[in-house]
């Protein structure tokens, strides 16, 4: 069924299929082989899809692979972790080991490259 719905999705224009739901890396290789049009994985955790490796999505000629929420999970999870330790502790000195260091962060984000679009605003102060 849900083979002849993307079947039908492409017919209509569509040119990459969201197959929502496989349970195995062969299932995507059916979509892939049957359709011979890219294929999107959105690989959620603890959903019905088994996690798969990246490179097993590569060799099964999946051509997007997502991972929507997982960066969502780990920052809720460490996030409650770390307001626990400031109740607890009353302040972060405790567990800095556990942050990314303010220039290790501007560096991730190339903050250089933002500096040049500053704006003085110390001239609309006045």
């Amino acid at each position: 069924m849900a083979l002849e719905k993307a079947k039908l999705y492409l017919r209509g224009g569509e040119d990459t299929i969201f197959p929502e739901v496989l349970e195995s890396i062969d299932e995507f290789k059916m979509f892939v082989e049957e359709l011979k049009a890219p294929i999107l994985a959105n690989m959620t955790e603890f959903g019905r899809t088994p996690y798969i490796k990246f490179e097993r999505f590569r060799d099964a000629g999946v051509k997007f692979v997502i991972y929507p929420v997982t960066v969502f999970g780990a920052n809720a999870k460490n996030a409650v972790e770390i307001y626990t330790m400031l109740k607890e502790y009353g302040g972060q000195e405790g567990f800095l080991d556990k942050l990314m260091e303010r220039k290790t962060f501007y560096e991730y984000i190339n903050y250089k490259e933002y500096e040049k679009y500053d704006i003085n605003l110390s001239k609309w102060n006045k």
